[in-house]
């Protein structure tokens, strides 16, 4: 019995001395949080709060939209250009840094509550399945979309789709109404978006963005005005906000020699590295001018950097944007992105393109309203010329750094013939949605932009015929006073804007470009 007694009580004793060890142990070992990594801790905090503003907070939050804003807010803390950069949004961006997307291949707006088609893409699969401008979308995929106040995004989501897929549209064409296949295919978003000739020995090339294959676009479209007689050109980069930096040094590469620099990149923790030309370009012996405004920025600087401070051409128009930062990108594992600041790029002579940044997100760009207001826009600013950021290129000319391309030939702003009516126009679609319509039975009257632009004319029937449809159509009321100061620039507006209906935006720049102040500074130069 006694044998028996002392077995019992073993477990017993056993479990005590276990669960005063793990009490022991647990006072003894500190706290998970407290062997966190500083780090951690401040992501923890950070979690944390967002945690309690989303449960208690007064009224209803979403937790994910507060939590990507704080990101978005603490990267522009350190520069403007950082960001956060969520998956939905990441498909577009890359789509227009590639210069491709799945697709159909047309070109459209919402008209009435319409989907209208306004240019059909040469060879694209829309072109392949028989669809033509002017026609109206009605159903895709047997979903009615006229009159139900699709956007364009819904739209895009729509008809956008992987190479080889198939949309079913119904479309309208005059009074009747056609079923359409269409095998989608991969759809070029083109950087060049026009290019001819301005002389019998100038020629244009307007660069909206730098993509994966804006260089390629750029060489195709140089060469066939080689084959027209070019000798000089004009490079317009005016309100190009830039993109992919190879985009730009290769085509600063075709004007430059051999190993001559290009632009400098670094960072404190990125190895310093010069971009330079190589012995491959063809356009050393084509005299340059590159026009830019205050909307012209980061690989826009950067080509027209290299190419003032190599002495090789010269600019003409406003100073530049500023934007001097390389950005790299950091996948993250939701999909979405990070796109850090890493380095700065410096011109051939050393300056930094940057302007200012103090932390001020919207100062930062409100910098551009700034620029109207001080009348930099209108006159030069001296003001900026600092003896400390003073530069001199092979040549001896003198620029200057401080944010910004300088162009060496200033042509202020073109404010002639602006009034508030012309602005309420610009700001509706009244223009789009009349030469739209006026079009519907004229598309083959011309035969090319520049037959176009030597016979049309806009009448003052047809202006009164435009601010009346304006009225009736978007609410612009007319106002006579503004109307004669602004006819000039309406006319000149509309007559562009009726070409982009038919030769997209290669129509609109050969007939805007007849008085457009700066592309004429340049021709005048080059002459």
């Amino acid at each position: 019995m006694e044998n028996r007694s002392n077995t019992y009580w073993i477990p017993i004793v056993m479990a005590t001395c276990m669960a005063i060890g793990l009490y022991t142990g647990n006072a003894l070992t500190p706290r998970s949080d407290s062997i966190m990594t500083s780090g951690e801790e401040r992501y923890q905090k950070i979690q944390d709060i967002i945690n309690i503003l989303d449960q208690r907070y007064v009224d209803s939050l979403d937790g994910q939209i507060l939590f990507e804003k704080t990101i978005g807010d603490m990267l522009h803390s350190l520069d403007p250009h950082s960001n956060y950069i969520p998956a939905e949004e990441l498909k577009a961006m890359n789509e227009s840094i590639e210069g491709k997307f799945g697709g159909v291949g047309v070109r459209f707006f919402i008209i009435r509550d319409t989907v209208c088609i306004t240019n059909v893409i040469s060879n694209s699969p829309a072109m392949t399945a028989g669809l033509k401008s002017g026609d109206k979308i009605i159903k895709v995929d047997g979903k009615l979309i006229a009159g139900t106040n699709v956007t364009n995004e819904d739209l895009m989501a729509m008809l956008k789709g992987s190479e080889g897929t198939e949309v079913n549209v119904s479309i309208q064409r005059g009074k009747k109404i056609m079923k359409k296949r269409v095998i989608r295919g991969t759809i070029p978003v083109e950087s060049v978006i026009a290019a001819y000739m301005l002389t019998s020995e100038i020629g244009y090339i307007r660069i909206e963005q730098f993509s994966v294959v804006t260089a390629d676009e750029f060489r195709a479209a140089a060469e066939k005005l080689r084959k027209k007689g070019l000798k000089k050109m004009v490079l317009d980069i005016r309100n190009n906000g830039g993109g992919v930096l190879t985009g730009a040094t290769e085509i600063a590469d075709e004007f430059l020699g051999a190993n001559v620099p290009i632009v400098e990149t670094r960072g404190e923790h990125s190895v310093p590295y010069t971009y330079r030309a190589t012995s491959k370009g063809s356009l050393k012996d084509v005299e340059l001018v590159i026009l830019i405004n205050s909307n012209s920025a980061s690989a826009s600087e950067i080509l027209a950097g290299a190419i003032q401070d190599n002495d090789r051409g010269t600019i003409i128009g406003r100073r530049s944007f500023g934007k001097g930062l390389v950005q790299e990108d950091f996948a993250l594992r939701d999909g979405s992105n990070l796109r850090l600041t890493i380095a700065r790029y410096y011109t051939p002579t050393g300056r930094c393109i940057q302007k200012p940044y103090t932390a001020d997100f919207d100062a930062y760009y409100e910098d551009q309203m700034e620029r109207y207001d001080n009348g930099e826009m209108f006159k030069v600013d001296s003001s900026l010329f600092v003896d400390s950021l003073k530069f001199v290129t092979p040549k001896g000319k003198v620029v200057y750094g401080g944010g910004g391309i300088m162009p060496d030939v200033f042509v202020p702003f073109d404010s002639v013939g602006s009034s508030w009516y012309f602005t309420e126009l610009r700001y509706s679609s009244a223009f789009n949605t009349f030469a739209f319509d006026y079009i519907q039975n004229k598309r083959g009257k011309w035969k090319s932009p520049k037959d176009f632009n030597k016979t049309f004319v806009v009448t003052d029937a047809l202006l009164k015929r435009f601010a009346e449809f304006a009225f009736k159509e978007h609410g612009v009321k007319r106002n006579e006073k503004d109307l004669a100061i602004s006819k000039a620039l309406i006319s000149r507006v509309l007559k562009a804007e009726i070409a982009r209906q038919m030769w997209v935006e290669q129509g609109y720049y050969e007939v805007y470009n007849t008085t457009d102040v700066d592309v004429q500074k340049a021709i005048k130069h080059l002459r």
